[in-house]
């Protein structure tokens, strides 16, 4: 595929708040389909989606990659907070923007979502329907399930203290509790201590475009998360689901579980290894997979590749 442009865009929340990403356009004849995507827990665009957004717009796609609100380039307060549902409720409006795109064919959109926000393409997938079809890459299924298996059981009641601390302390007006994304220090609460995902979120990336922490109250809404139960429900839109088989985060397990509750159409890509090696290791694996669902579902007219 030839040249793919790459330009800075912007498109408003319904509150006002500017959301802010990168809009990849390959050169060639107008309007293509297009594909919308999203990072997922605490992450920004620059932690490594660029070569997914590049593939698939070499492939032929247009493709917006946006920040989340609080995260990276786009605005919204409190920084570093991670509210799935006003995530999504963003997306739709992503979406939105794309649709009103001249380079866009507003009725061939697909979504990409990598885990936090594959969970999130989940529920999009089940309740937009202007969406063509869907992949959920090492997806969130349950956050209390993953609760369960993550957190040792001597640690939760010190963990729900924590949670009830924060919530009388934003009663007394204070100023919003933090925590680390990533430690390797025991004493230091954190989202993660494993060593590939200390790896991932503290890989190079733009100085002032990510910091390493979340709001407390993030773990807690992190918790109520249960983007599982919308799976059954994607149907009739065409959902891929992409799982690594060694994933310790979002649980290889509960995702091949609820692949099973989809329907039809659906497709299972299992790949080796663990939680973030579709983005290094397993990339081209993974961006295939990708690539080709985007390919059979948005060309024109249903009539792809079968």
């Amino acid at each position: 595929m030839g040249n793919v442009e790459r330009r800075d865009v912007e498109f408003v929340a319904d509150d006002g708040v500017r959301l802010r990403g990168w809009l990849f356009v390959p050169e060639g004849s107008q309007p293509r389909p297009a594909v919308t995507m999203a990072h997922g827990y605490a992450g920004v665009k620059e932690h490594g989606l660029e070569p997914f957004a590049t593939a698939f717009a070499e492939a032929g796609f247009v493709v917006l990659l946006h920040d989340h609100r609080t995260f990276g380039a786009s605005g919204g307060e409190p920084r570093q907070e991670v509210d799935p549902g006003q995530q999504i409720e963003d997306w739709r409006r992503a979406v939105s923007f794309l649709e009103a795109q001249a380079e866009v064919d507003p009725d061939r959109i697909g979504l990409w979502g990598t885990s936090y926000a594959g969970g999130h393409a989940i529920v999009m997938g089940a309740t937009d329907r202007r969406l063509r079809c869907v992949v959920a890459q090492v997806p969130t299924i349950s956050g209390y399930q993953q609760g369960l298996r993550r957190v040792a059981p001597d640690a939760i009641a010190g963990l729900e203290h924590a949670l009830a601390d924060e919530e009388r302390a934003r009663f007394r007006g204070e100023p919003l509790r933090r925590q680390v994304i990533v430690s390797a220090d025991l004493s230091v609460p954190a989202s993660y201590r494993a060593p590939d995902a200390i790896e991932f979120y503290l890989q190079n990336v733009p100085d002032g475009s990510w910091a390493n922490e979340v709001t407390v109250r993030s773990s807690r809404l992190a918790r109520m998360y249960e983007p599982g139960a919308w799976i059954a429900r994607v149907s009739p839109t065409p959902l891929l689901v992409i799982v690594v088989l060694a994933d310790t985060v979002t649980l290889t397990d509960l995702q091949l579980a609820a692949y099973e509750q989809a329907l039809e159409p659906k497709r299972l890509v299992t790949i080796p290894g663990g939680h973030f090696d579709p983005y290094r290791a397993e990339f081209g694996t993974a961006s295939a997979a990708a690539v080709d669902w985007f390919s059979e579902h948005l060309a024109p007219h249903n009539e792809g590749r079968q």
